[in-house]
């Protein structure tokens, strides 16, 4: 399951990216870019399974399929407020993701 949530992940990863960044030039297309490409990150990383009775790898797991969601919650604000609230939802999301990202690679090299 994990070699085919990957690709999902880096074309979702880099549709996110196109999305936000090109928002700020008022583009049509960007939120829905930005939250296609949420979703599939979303999917990929729900996806991902891990099996391992360590707590800590549970809590850290948890936090990154928090993070993932609060990525598509973040291209929900892009629609319905359209002002800058989604800039922080996007960057709780990031350092939630940039957090798990670190530490679950620890974290499985302890086991």
């Amino acid at each position: 399951m994990k070699r085919l949530a990957q690709p999902f992940l880096l074309v979702g990863a880099v549709m996110v990216l196109v999305g936000a960044g090109s928002y700020i030039t008022h583009w049509a297309l960007s939120p829905y870019i930005y939250i296609i490409g949420a979703t599939l990150v979303a999917l990929a990383q729900i996806n991902m399974p891990i099996k391992t009775s360590n707590v800590v790898l549970k809590r850290l797991r948890a936090q990154q399929v928090l993070g993932a969601l609060l990525l598509v919650a973040a291209g929900a604000l892009m629609f319905f407020m359209h002002r800058n609230e989604w800039i922080v939802c996007l960057s709780v999301a990031a350092v939630l993701e940039l957090y798990t990202s670190f530490r679950i690679p620890q974290e499985l090299e302890k086991e």
